[in-house]
């Protein structure tokens, strides 16, 4: 197939494109230019939030399936949607979980309710027009990504405290109750959609198949960088004691956030193969690590603020 790639030279673009290439496809990026495509991939470079760009650098172009792995509202999406309508076999578009309405029921189905005044009310709004406009469209809702490359540092967060020895600030009792998926394992049920009949006009959440406690969290990271996860210092706090302004203190949502993937393992023949443990591991000695993030320089100004008022 030949396959247009919104972004893919970040995070999970480039395990999917590694994936596509490797099973023979032919794969083309469209972006802005600021990273390198990889060796034998077609790259035009434009800005995705310009309607006109779209419409200009992609008219002539044809292609078996999109992937559209960075809308984030219907802006984003509506252009190309458009300019391949009737044209594609398959248009594979990158959602979210947090799509969900808060419910007494977890985990998350795919037929649970969405929040109107989620941050991620336009990935919800693209699905809407994508079906409304009869495109063979399938949408990925993961749940946390994590792994090598992650730009959103969820698990780099706990790694900057626990490598320095610093205490873990976590909100309130620290039970709350999340679920993390392995960025190589997200792409391989992207993977696992394309050319599936079955998955077209279907919506799939995607994480790991177990959930962690934030506090359970803390351990698996420290346990993943070879540390004793019972004698991580955490520390509990209220929040709503606390003015950050625009700083985050803490890099999940200080609530129950998981959703059940049975759907996907059963339509798309996928399962997760990194375990919690196995997939810090790999974004500890292969990102991590190999960054040089454990000698950077990192503003604990916020964790200061928690204990210096916990003390």
């Amino acid at each position: 197939m030949r396959i247009l790639m919104m972004g893919g030279t970040r995070f999970v673009g480039v395990y999917l494109t590694e994936l596509l290439l490797k099973q023979g496809h032919e794969v083309v990026l469209f972006n802005r230019g600021n990273q390198p495509a990889p060796a034998g991939v077609t790259q035009i470079h434009g800005d995705r939030t310009d309607a006109e760009q779209i419409r200009t650098q992609l008219a002539g172009e044809s292609f078996d399936a999109i992937f559209d792995n960075n809308g984030r509202s219907l802006s984003d999406t509506q252009p190309l949607a458009d300019l391949f309508a009737g044209k594609v076999k398959q248009f594979v578009y990158m959602s979210s979980a947090g799509v969900y309405l808060k419910s007494d029921e977890m985990p998350h189905g795919e037929g649970d309710a969405v929040d109107p005044a989620s941050r991620h009310k336009g990935k919800f709004e693209t699905e809407a027009y994508l079906a409304a406009q009869g495109l063979p469209f399938t949408s990925i809702r993961p749940v946390y990504i994590y792994g090598p490359k992650n730009y959103n540092p969820i698990e780099g967060w706990f790694f900057d405290r626990l490598s320095r020895d610093r205490p873990i600030p976590i909100p309130d009792s620290g039970m709350q109750i999340t679920q993390l998926g392995h960025c190589a394992d997200l792409a391989a049920a992207m993977v696992a959609v394309l050319g599936n009949d079955a998955a077209i006009g279907e919506t799939y959440n995607i994480s790991g198949d177990r959930y962690v406690s934030f506090d359970g969290l803390a351990r698996a990271c420290a346990a993943a960088m070879g540390k004793d996860p019972d004698q991580v210092a955490i520390v509990h706090y209220d929040p709503k004691q606390f003015d950050f302004g625009k700083r985050k203190a803490f890099p999940l949502r200080s609530q129950h956030f998981f959703a059940d993937i049975h759907k996907a393992q059963t339509q798309l023949n996928w399962t997760p193969q990194f375990d919690l443990l196995a997939g810090l591991k790999d974004s500890y000695e292969n990102d991590f690590l190999v960054s040089g993030q454990n000698q950077a320089e990192v503003d604990f100004s916020t964790d200061d603020m928690i204990l210096k008022l916990k003390s």
